[in-house]
């Protein structure tokens, strides 16, 4: 078969039922992208004779005679195609992993088209931008700018990697060419929920053509770990064992297979004969506490650290300060509800993968798609009894997280499969895997009563807060602690009560996810508070103002120790509420050709008009500690190499630690080089989650920088410039200056004292009172994000986080059939917002410079997902004169909730 691939011939053959997307990448189109194999994201999309096609599901046996074209084919670094370089003058792109299927069928349109971006994109998935800036890109709006050295900080300077990026040049996890033959491992996954396996028999697996290994639990190191990954280890329980012999959720692994194609290790799991002993199970949380319940982890000792094995309860916490019992029954109004939340997946569109191999020095290699490199090296040398020296841990650029990657769900098996062989490895998840065994939002029950007094101050506030942790307790203390912390903390009353488990089911594992369960109870407190107002008959603003935490006030719920190290570094949260409210009754406005505005309301008698408004707090770097350990080194031709552990998956530290550097150092970012995310180049990084990329690492990396400029200063006196150092009217060249020898410096900060950052949201929508459909008529959210480094960067965060909360409030719900299998395992199944379901936000910054951040920044990652649901919700209730008490609020809920 022969065929053109950009431009040039290609003659090949195709195995039966291959297609196009697995061809290309066979000869190292790596610039093709697996988002789904199922012709449902875009991510692989390519040009088959100039027409879009999805890649992963378009025949390979067509090709013949045909000319096909990636994105890599349609221009280079050097000479990008122009909607190449309008992708990155737009910025628009965060992780880029959906870049290059979004370039290369935009690249298709004509200018008719401009303007039915909604229709045209129907097939293209983008989870990190909120598709605003995609949609400036393609209309040729320019968002990005130059900046004079010493002057990035506070630019909106392009993303270093962004024209390799959309270039399809840049390597993610898997993209590239190992030297010797690459063996693939698939992994037989448990049918039932809760089981024994009494007898395995693997020989006709083994004797299979192409097997080298199959792995049973019988094969499993002994040491019990967490697949979620923190600074200290004993954060989570040790519940999980490689492969363990009783069966706690469906799609849990059995047996793995290593062979020389993903297609023979997947036959070889069919000819695994398993005897297994089927045990009862609990899916409900509320059923796992009581006597009787099935114990899914009964066993474990307390050497596991579980709060109460016995009762399934993996962490808890019971505390209240004053008399809440006393307040509530002499309060003027109270309010009581109990809010629903619901399972999400994080959808990013690379999948969990690694690649293992033996270096030339023996050593163990894992090259992984992971946010947190140092941590999975630390626990792999634990699980494996190995020396963390011997083993090495890096990520290329990660295509989204979410907090999904901060997680240990492939590396331990590849570290097992190389470990055995002795030969390179891989591990990648299939999207359905995404869906079924990797982890999710945890699913809440939060129980909400809060209570007033005549004048609109509140005087009591209880949270009774249920979680599913699901089969395993990865995450499942830290989550619940947090999202009981500032939820609470950002009201001010006498008196405070909560009680909160975190349960253990049969259920798929629940983990971390951006917002680290704040999200979840803000729904139900914020709900909560826009109710309280209205029995008071007070404007929802407000009420607010009267009863939000203040400058000074206490930053605690029940426990001091819980917040020793956070402090008001800043406080813009009145700001942000007065933006927010201004905005709302005021005209759109008209942006730079950036599209902003109300969408009309809808024509008719049935359509309902509500306005919503929620609050939202969050510390701004993770508790007990998080660690960076950076370098940064002139080189001769005066160009600076930073050395950072923390990974970039869209999450924008990258961009922000080269302007931070380049400010420092009178230089410009294009002369930073960043060598990241490696346990071999930086010393050492507790991981990108938290919100700490820009507030630890940035800090320690401008530490670094300003101890190097006072090295550069000493060694030749002068000012230093991009070019060298001036001394008088003579120019010191980085060479000269470097024949004294390296001038290198280190910085490192240990993520305390930390400080808090504020969001607020407002929506106007119209609810069709005959469908239960909403339409999002205006978004609004300011943030108070201290000095902002980046604004269209940061803008381009705070629109990312919208859109995946709109996804969650109306949209994404990951179903069980109640017996613990998922039952949407696609994205066709799973509704990932996609460009027509998103409107454009308009962003407005508070005016405040945060005394503990780097320039006075705060983090902004995660926070703007926290008040979007509840602002939605109260916007919904607004409308329709009744309260939504469950996500996501899809339109038959609605129609529900509408018709009794």
């Amino acid at each position: 078969m022969r065929f053109e691939v950009n431009g040039e011939e290609l003659e090949t053959t195709a195995e039966p039922g291959q297609v196009l997307r697995t061809l290309l990448r066979e000869h190292e189109h790596y610039e093709v992208k697996k988002g789904c194999d199922a012709g449902d994201c875009g991510a692989c999309s390519v040009l088959v004779d100039e027409q879009p096609v999805h890649s992963c599901i378009y025949p390979a046996h067509r090709l013949e005679g045909k000319s096909v074209t990636t994105v890599a084919g349609l221009g280079t670094p050097e000479a990008p195609h122009p909607l190449q370089q309008a992708f990155v003058d737009g910025a628009g792109l965060q992780c880029g992993f959906c870049t290059a299927g979004m370039v290369v069928t935009a690249s298709t349109f004509t200018e008719d088209d401009l303007d039915d971006l909604p229709r045209k994109l129907k097939g293209n998935i983008c989870r990190c931008t909120g598709y605003r800036a995609i949609r400036d890109a393609i209309q040729g709006v320019t968002n990005v700018e130059t900046a004079a050295a010493g002057d990035a900080a506070g630019r909106s300077v392009k993303a270093p990697a962004g024209m390799r990026v959309v270039t399809g040049r840049e390597q993610y996890t898997l993209d590239f060419t190992t030297p010797t033959k690459l063996l693939h491992l698939a992994v037989l996954k448990s049918p039932h929920a809760s089981a024994r396996i009494l007898s395995l028999d693997t020989s006709r697996a083994e004797a299979m053509e192409g097997v080298h290994v199959v792995f049973t639990h019988r094969d499993s190191p002994a040491t019990l770990f967490s697949t979620g990954r923190h600074e200290d280890r004993n954060d989570d329980p040790d519940d999980t064992l490689v492969m363990d012999p009783v069966i706690r959720f469906r799609g849990q692994r059995v047996a793995a297979v290593v062979a020389d194609t993903v297609r023979i290790a997947e036959l070889a799991l069919r000819e695994i004969d398993v005897e297994y002993e089927v045990l009862d199970a609990v899916f409900d949380p509320h059923e796992a506490r009581l006597p009787g319940a099935h114990l899914v982890h009964g066993e474990k000792g307390p050497e596991s650290r579980i709060s109460e094995p016995g009762r399934n309860v993996v962490a808890q916490l019971h505390g209240w300060h004053g008399d809440v019992d006393t307040a509530l029954a002499e309060a003027h109004a109270v309010v009581e509800g109990t809010w629903q939340t619901q399972r999400v997946s994080h959808a990013a569109l690379e999948t969990h993968a690694t690649r293992g191999w033996i270096d030339d020095d023996g050593r163990l290699v894992l090259r992984t798609s992971t946010q947190v490199p140092f941590l999975i090296r630390d626990e792999i040398a634990h699980i494996f009894g190995l020396p963390q020296d011997r083993v090495r841990v890096f990520a290329a650029r990660v295509g989204g997280g979410f907090g999904g990657k901060q997680e240990l769900l492939t590396e331990d098996l590849v570290t097992m499969a190389v470990l055995r062989t002795g030969r390179t490895v891989q591990y990648e998840y299939t999207r359905d895997d995404e869906f079924t065994i990797a982890t999710v939002r945890h699913p809440m029950t939060v129980k909400v009563t809060a209570a007033a007094d005549s004048d609109g101050l509140l005087t009591a506030l209880a949270v009774d807060q249920l979680m599913d942790t699901g089969a395993y307790g990865n995450h499942g203390i830290g989550v619940m602690f947090h999202s009981v912390g500032e939820s609470m903390a950002v009201y001010r009353a006498p008196n405070k009560r909560v009680d909160a488990e975190s349960v253990y089911t049969n259920n798929p594992p629940s983990g971390a996810f951006r917002g680290y369960g704040l999200g979840q109870v803000i729904f139900a407190v914020e709900s909560a508070m826009d109710e309280l107002a209205r029995k008071l008959d007070i404007d929802p603003f407000e009420f607010r103002r009267r009863n939000v935490i203040v400058s000074g006030g206490h930053l605690t719920v029940v426990d001091p120790l819980d917040a020793e190290d956070l402090l008001f570094g800043s406080y813009g949260l009145d700001q942000c509420i007065d933006l927010v409210e201004n905005a709302l009754n005021s005209p759109p406005p008209a942006d730079s050709g950036s599209l902003t505005g109300e969408t009309p309301v809808p024509v008719g008698d049935e359509w309902a008009i509500g306005t919503g408004v929620s609050v939202a707090m969050i510390a701004t770097a993770p508790p007990r500690g998080h660690f960076a350990d950076t370098t940064v080194e002139l080189n001769a031709d005066g160009t600076y190499s930073i050395g950072v552990g923390t990974a970039e998956f869209g999450n924008g530290t990258t961009t922000v630690h080269t302007q931070l550097t380049a400010t420092v150092l009178e230089t410009t970012p294009d002369r930073i080089v960043v060598r990241q995310s490696d346990t071999d180049v930086a010393r050492y990084d507790t991981g990108a989650y938290g919100s700490a990329g820009v507030v630890v690492a940035g800090k320690a990396l401008h530490a670094a920088a300003t101890k190097l400029k006072a090295a550069i200063l000493e060694r030749v006196p002068g000012t230093l410039t991009a070019d060298g150092v001036l001394v008088g009217d003579r120019l010191v060249t980085p060479a000269e200056l470097l024949a004294g020898g390296p001038l290198v410096a280190d910085g490192s900060h240990n993520g305390t004292p930390r400080s808090v950052a504020f969001n607020v949201h407002a929506f106007r929508v119209a609810v069709d009172t005959t469908t239960g459909e909403v339409r999002i008529l205006r978004s609004i959210q300011a943030a108070d994000a201290g000095t902002v480094l980046n604004p269209e960067q940061l803008r381009g965060q705070i629109e990312g986080g919208t859109a995946q909360a709109i996804g969650t409030a109306l949209y994404e719900e990951v179903l069980l059939d109640g017996a613990g299998t998922v039952t949407t395992p696609a994205f066709r199944s799973y509704r990932v917002p996609r460009f027509a379901d998103i409107p454009v936000t308009e962003v407005h910054f508070a005016s405040t410079h945060d005394d503990t951040g780097v320039l006075g920044a705060k983090s902004m990652s995660e926070a703007p997902y926290n008040p979007v649901a509840p602002a939605l919700a109260n916007a919904i209730r607004d409308a329709i004169g009744v309260r939504p008490f469950e996500l996501p609020m899809s339109r038959d809920r609605i129609w529900r909730l509408l018709h009794g």
